[in-house]
């Protein structure tokens, strides 16, 4: 179906034609129903029909999350170099000039603090939108400070990744992220200041063999896409078929890797609910 893409479309056999707004309607990437925009945007961004979630920015995902008015962002001014001066199919800094423009910020992650549930944290969430969501020394310098920013604060810090892994564009200055955000992450834990990582849909590659995987609390939305390689590559690899569901936020909580599965409208209620139980002296 693809009526709903037109402007103009014909009403009867008159052959009179109607204008109809662009982007009244989206279509789920899960059933493939096709659903009022309002309607999955008062729904938090998830399918009413099927529960899916859909991709949203780091924005959005800041706004369900944080207490309305109190987030400060910080680092915004770091912005990514082409160190290598890359080029594929398109030169690297005009990629970056392009997701620039598409997304309105510097790199894939905005960080910052704010409140949730009236407790202070660190906060960064993924950009997907911004060349995959991918990190490079950007990206693992914005994580690495906003877990100094919580250190020296004296409060928890809360990560949303959704990426495709490390920025190939980067070489080994984006593979050199994994190992500092790490380093980053147990210098938190020393302090005994909780960190929860939040898994989005996808979360893969050098992100969920760093970071995504280090919190003390590891939560996912559900059916989020987690893994290193992807299931394709596995499978054709070791020519296996794999489990139903395998690298799904389902198939990770039964096997231990993850601890709780929770939707996007309980969200905010449930970070507010463990930061309280996790944090001392909080509200």
């Amino acid at each position: 179906m693809v009526w709903f893409k037109k402007e103009m479309f014909s009403n009867g056999d008159d052959g009179k034609s109607v204008k109809v707004p662009f982007g009244l309607w989206v279509k789920c990437d899960n059933c493939g129903e096709i659903i009022y925009k309002k309607e999955v945007e008062r729904n938090f961004d998830v399918c009413p029909k099927c529960n899916y979630h859909f991709r949203i920015s780091a924005q959005a995902r800041i706004n369900i999350v944080v207490d309305e008015g109190t987030f400060k962002e910080r680092h915004a001014e770091l912005r990514p170099v082409d160190a290598l001066e890359f080029k594929d199919l398109k030169k690297y800094k005009d990629r970056l000039k392009a997701s620039q423009k598409e997304t309105g910020i510097k790199d894939a992650i905005v960080s910052g603090e704010g409140l949730i549930g009236g407790i202070r944290a660190m906060i960064a969430a993924f950009e997907f939108s911004f060349m995959g969501g991918s990190m490079g020394s950007v990206v693992g310098e914005k994580i690495a400070r906003t877990a100094e920013d919580a250190l020296e604060a004296g409060c928890p810090l809360v990560i949303f990744s959704s990426s495709g892994g490390a920025r190939m564009q980067e070489g080994i200055l984006s593979l050199m992220q994994m190992a500092k955000t790490s380093a980053c992450l147990a210098r938190l834990r020393e302090a005994g200041l909780p960190y929860i990582s939040v898994i989005t849909d996808p979360t893969m590659g050098g992100v969920t063999a760093s970071f995504a995987m280090l919190g003390d609390i590891i939560m996912a939305e559900p059916r989020a896409l987690v893994g290193f390689a992807g299931p394709r590559v596995i499978a054709e690899t070791i020519r296996q078929t794999l489990p139903e569901g395998f690298q799904r936020a389902e198939y990770l909580l039964d096997h231990g890797m993850i601890d709780l599965i929770v939707e996007r409208k309980m969200m905010k209620d449930s970070i507010a609910r463990i930061l309280s139980m996790l944090t001392p002296n909080s509200p």
